[in-house]
């Protein structure tokens, strides 16, 4: 059977329309970061909690916040308080009068183990 780039390219258009109404892309595993010293517990991100099911995107916060490709925020050190309080990082929606809760008045939001 013959098939012009026409109808290829509207069956993979079709494919992938279908595919993204079917939900949420897939996403990332858990990411575990870093505990430091003096943190009260281990952080366990998850992108299924951050993520708009109504309408799912990925650049609210990549790569402006957090680049995709390097594992910056994995890193000892590199996501602390004293950057989420100038609004780095997950500052940046969680911090006072900000979008999210404020990462301040709920510890245990983010240091659950």
């Amino acid at each position: 059977m013959h098939f012009t780039k026409g109808a290829l390219l509207l069956g993979l258009l079709l494919a992938s329309a279908a595919a993204w109404a079917s939900g949420l892309p897939r996403l990332p595993t858990e990411l575990k970061l870093p505990q430091g010293d003096d943190s009260p517990g281990q952080v366990t991100f998850r992108h299924d909690s951050h993520v708009d099911a109504g309408k799912p995107g990925c650049l609210s916060c990549h790569p402006r916040l957090f680049p995709i490709l390097k594992e910056s925020a994995l890193k000892k050190g590199s996501l602390t308080h004293e950057k989420m309080q100038a609004g780095q990082g997950c500052g940046a929606c969680h911090g006072k009068g900000k979008a999210a809760f404020d990462f301040e008045d709920a510890c245990e939001n983010c240091h659950a183990g």
